[in-house]
């Protein structure tokens, strides 16, 4: 496994290269375009299906003519490899959570916070809106384009005890993203919130390197996460979206009846993938609780509003873009 890694990383150069001559829009008689798009999710998991549902979808709508290959499960690296690889157009497209977005594009943090979104057709209304198009667009300046919002479920805590008020969080190590807004949120919780990559998770859960995490619940089911941590309290802290990217410059070199063709893919996909998920997201709990035997808890969620909510006042401190962003959310 070591060896595997190792060389995903020392190859990252000479991927690149041959990636670069797949991303790129190839010039033929047909003028085909193939493009690539890579993420870390498995080929079972409900955003992978939405991408290869956008793929298909591309294919019919431009009769062959545009072909995306869809890489999962990490093959060219991890969501920041990726990620990095999409701003130089060495790697066309991918997905990744708004929560590894904020470390590129800070605006996302908004998106991001705790407790903000009410509900998930308020949460819906604003990806959908004027708020979510904006947030799309900020990538930009990064080399980056969103395309759509897929819905990657709440998150919420699952750890060794069971974590029914904000008081059972105090002193505990919980697994965080590398991610400013939710290490803030678990200071707040009175945790001590402790970054790592999702792939190590299990084994430190396991080795009680960390005694609990945060994150939707098929981290229990797909991930087996549930094998080790047998608490899974429902609170939905946090809202975060998968986002859809292509690289900016690929994306601005399709013609402009291409660049409608891919983002109404997209945004079909949408659609797909968020039934997709409310489906799964029933078979997911009930594995959780009778094959797993995760005990699924449903605690009073205004205890933990009241610890995070000075987050809100922190973020929209950052600028005015931030300020009338989280009002306009609000407001909505």
């Amino acid at each position: 496994m070591k060896n595997a890694r190792m060389f995903s990383i020392a190859g990252f150069v000479t991927l690149s290269l041959i990636v670069w001559e797949l991303a790129l829009p190839r010039a033929s008689a047909a003028r085909d375009l193939h493009l690539l798009l890579a993420h870390n999710l498995a080929p079972d998991h409900p955003v992978h299906l939405g991408m290869e549902f956008f793929a298909k979808r591309v294919d019919e709508e431009s009769k062959g003519r545009i072909h995306v290959t869809v890489y999962p499960s990490g093959q060219l690296g991890t969501e920041k490899e990726v990620l990095e690889l999409v701003q130089t157009g060495a790697v066309s497209m991918t997905k990744v959570s708004s929560l590894s977005l904020e470390g590129f594009t800070p605006l996302y943090g908004v998106m991001n916070l705790p407790f903000l979104f009410r509900d998930r057709e308020h949460f819906f209304g604003v990806l959908d809106g004027a708020v979510g198009t904006e947030i799309l667009d900020a990538s930009r300046p990064q080399a980056l384009q969103g395309l759509t919002f897929y819905d990657a479920g709440e998150r919420s805590f699952y750890a060794k005890k069971p974590i029914e008020k904000p008081d059972d969080v105090r002193g505990l190590k919980i697994r965080v993203m590398e991610n400013a807004t939710a290490i803030r949120m678990m200071q707040l919780l009175g945790g001590n919130p402790t970054p790592m990559g999702f792939g190590e998770v299990y084994t430190a859960l396991e080795q009680g390197v960390i005694d609990g995490a945060e994150n939707n619940i098929t981290a229990l089911t797909i991930s087996r996460h549930g094998e080790v941590a047998k608490y899974y309290s429902i609170v939905q802290h946090i809202f975060a979206p998968d986002v859809l990217l292509i690289s900016r410059d690929i994306f601005d070199r399709l013609s402009p009846e291409d660049r409608v063709l891919v983002k109404k893919a997209a945004d079909d996909s949408k659609v797909y993938q968020r039934e997709v998920w409310q489906e799964k997201f029933k078979q997911y709990e009930a594995e959780a609780r009778d094959k797993l035997k995760v005990q699924i808890l449903r605690p009073d969620k205004q205890p933990f509003i009241d610890k995070v909510l000075p987050l809100h006042e922190e973020v929209a401190g950052r600028g005015a873009d931030y300020r009338r962003l989280i009002e306009a959310v609000k407001a909505q």
